[in-house]
């Protein structure tokens, strides 16, 4: 059985939708309820190892769970915990290595990174015990029977992981616009931060987003509306991705023009 947080990514929604295992969803960012509907799952005659689904840093509202936690209760469970670092990758984390990394060699946790994002590349990695590495290279039909990336891609995914070890001064950098987009959205718009580099912005009607993202990018930023299906109903919005090649006074300039546009709309 797989239990994942109801905000987990389409592609693990993908996956599942492929797989032959029962799946269920549980509210987000709620570590009690995974603990709760595996007791229930149990006590109803559940056998195996489930498995839990999650992401460090979700796409569309930037927050996190907490991941200390969510071990806790695979290992009373004796389930296996699966995380998608993508938008952690070369962000977050000694090296660069995500909010899981922490938690490394661990028997019942995978980890999903992303080449593509912080390191600039495509194609991705996937962070397992031996027993899954080897399942997936001889039973993944996706792995097995998908066009090998080029070794142009393999080289310098290895460049650019190089560079997250060597560089932290860019994730420093990233980390104090965070904090600074965090304290400036408060303060000209009067609306509270994710903490992380992704700062949605949610406005409810899809019109209004659009309408809101429309006037944004006329200025010059490249602000996009995100609407349902990627988001529930009534939960549109616009999704501020912070990097490191920003400054301070352009994410001055984009909360300004934000704060003017809400007025008007409002």
């Amino acid at each position: 059985m797989v239990l994942y947080d109801e905000l987990v990514h389409a592609s693990v929604h993908e996956g599942m939708r492929h797989g032959r295992a029962e799946h269920r969803s549980v509210p987000h960012n709620d570590t009690e309820a995974f603990d709760t509907r595996l007791r229930q799952w149990r006590k109803a005659g559940g056998r195996g190892r489930p498995w839990m689904a999650v992401e460090s840093v979700y796409s569309m509202d930037g927050d996190s769970p907490n991941l200390a936690d969510l071990i806790a209760v695979a290992e009373r469970h004796d389930a296996t915990l699966v995380i998608d670092e993508a938008h952690a990758t070369g962000v977050t984390g000694p090296d660069g290595r995500g909010l899981a990394a922490a938690f490394e060699g661990r028997d019942n946790l995978i980890t999903l990174h992303t080449c593509g994002k912080a390191l600039g590349t495509s194609g991705g990695l996937v962070l397992a015990p031996k027993v899954v590495r080897d399942f997936l290279v001889n039973r993944a039909r996706p792995f097995i029977f998908a066009t090998a990336p080029s070794p142009l891609i393999a080289a310098v995914t290895r460049v650019a992981l190089q560079i997250s070890r060597t560089r932290p001064e860019r994730r420093e950098r990233l980390a104090g616009l965070v904090a600074y987009a965090d304290r400036e959205l408060r303060t000209r718009c009067g609306l509270a931060s994710s903490g992380s580099h992704i700062l949605p912005v949610i406005v409810g009607a899809d019109r209004k987003a659009v309408a809101l993202a429309g006037s944004l990018q006329r200025r010059g930023f490249d602000v996009r509306a995100i609407r349902p299906p990627t988001v529930p109903e009534g939960t549109a919005r616009l999704r501020i991705a912070l990097s490191a090649n920003l400054t301070e006074h352009v994410i001055a300039e984009l909360f300004d023009a934000l704060a003017e546009d809400l007025r008007h709309l409002s």
